[in-house]
């Protein structure tokens, strides 16, 4: 008797086991385009949103259409776009800032970037804005070949909106 009831609660144990597993909380990502070299939107552990180049909603339902080319956060009412552009002596970077469905230009953010280079080293760059461009914007002097990652900080007055993004070089 005692044989058949351990045996009974083994096999309910993996039962629900293999149940457990069946039911994991694994999300799917959105394809980041053939040439893409930037991962589907994701949030991090410390809940920073991730780039992407694909078209995706955010919680908020804003559309995260690229407005520049880039590569698109949405945080909240915020779009964030990094756009990288590679030089003979850097790579130029871009960054719009924006708010609302319109998208309009948030023009009196602190803004700046820390850079992780491909070998590990920081960098960190404080971004100026262009009137005439409606972005703000800074030249990276490196010229290294390979994953960059980036971290663009931003202060909104007293409001804190940051996004993550990588690039190849």
């Amino acid at each position: 008797m005692l044989k058949q009831i351990k045996s009974g609660l083994l096999t309910l144990s993996s039962a629900g086991l293999i149940l457990l597993g069946a039911c994991g909380s694994e999300k799917p990502t959105a394809d980041a385009g053939e040439n893409s070299t930037v991962p589907a939107a994701t949030e991090t552990a410390d809940s920073a949103p991730q780039a992407s180049s694909a078209t995706t909603t955010n919680q908020s339902g804003h559309n995260a259409e690229p407005q520049a080319g880039g590569q698109v956060v949405e945080s909240g009412p915020y779009h964030l776009e990094l756009v990288t552009e590679k030089e003979a002596n850097g790579t130029h970077i871009d960054f719009f800032l924006q708010k609302g469905d319109n998208h309009e230009a948030i023009p009196g953010a602190k803004v700046s970037a820390q850079v992780q280079l491909p070998d590990g080293t920081q960098k960190a760059l404080d971004l100026t804005y262009d009137a005439e461009g409606k972005h703000y914007a800074v030249l990276l002097p490196e010229q290294a070949s390979g994953e960059y990652k980036v971290a663009i900080l931003t202060d909104i007055n007293g409001e804190k909106v940051n996004g993550r993004f990588t690039f190849n070089r």
